[in-house]
């Protein structure tokens, strides 16, 4: 019953408005700082660049999207349409931002693998060394090698925390929504404390 007070689900929409808005401003700042020069002249998209920008920014306006109608939810708890539509859109986030984790987790163990070479793939330089975080000698690198690798990291990590923190509020949304239905045990329970 607690779990499905207007204000504690109202808290949640918040918390999903400003995790997503989080997420939004993560993805501009790895795509503007780092993976804009991961595409290269070829555009060639590496797995790290989907995974790290579409999927985040996705689950971000997704999340944003589940904050506000669980704010219009906490505020109209008898409209059935707004409960149905909680329980789709906070059901499919819960399952966009766990793929999104786990995604950015892989894509963080992928590049510190292979410490770095698929976030230089960009760089056609005969010198370009074993590790992405190594100085180039030669200037034939249109972008600093040595950043990049760690800025994708350390925009990643946070990231990943967020879109971790977005699937755990998707899924109490996701569940007070089927409270409200009076879908499974919990529902039971919270009927006879309304009565």
């Amino acid at each position: 019953g607690a779990l499905a007070e207007p204000r504690r689900l109202m808290r949640a929409g918040l918390g999903l408005i400003v995790l997503g808005h989080g997420s939004l401003v993560l993805g501009a700042i790895v795509h503007g700082s780092v993976l804009r020069h991961v595409a290269g002249a070829s555009r060639a998209v590496t797995p790290e660049y989907a995974v790290a920008n579409v999927v985040s920014v996705g689950a971000g306006l997704l999340s944003i999207a589940v904050g506000i109608v669980a704010i219009l939810v906490s505020h109209n708890l008898s409209r059935a349409a707004l409960h149905w539509t909680l329980l789709s859109m906070s059901l499919l986030n819960c399952l966009l931002s766990t793929t999104c984790s786990v995604g950015l987790a892989l894509a963080i163990a992928l590049t510190i693998h292979s410490r770095g070479m698929h976030l230089v793939t960009g760089c056609n330089s005969s010198a370009l060394p074993a590790d992405a975080r190594a100085a180039i000698a030669t200037n034939d690198c249109p972008f600093n090698t040595t950043r990049i690798y760690d800025t994708a990291l350390a925009l990643w990590f946070p990231s990943m925390v967020l879109v971790a923190a977005e699937a755990v509020l998707s899924g109490r949304c996701c569940l007070v929504a089927l409270i409200f239905r009076g879908i499974g045990p919990c529902a039971r329970g919270y009927g006879k404390e309304q009565v």
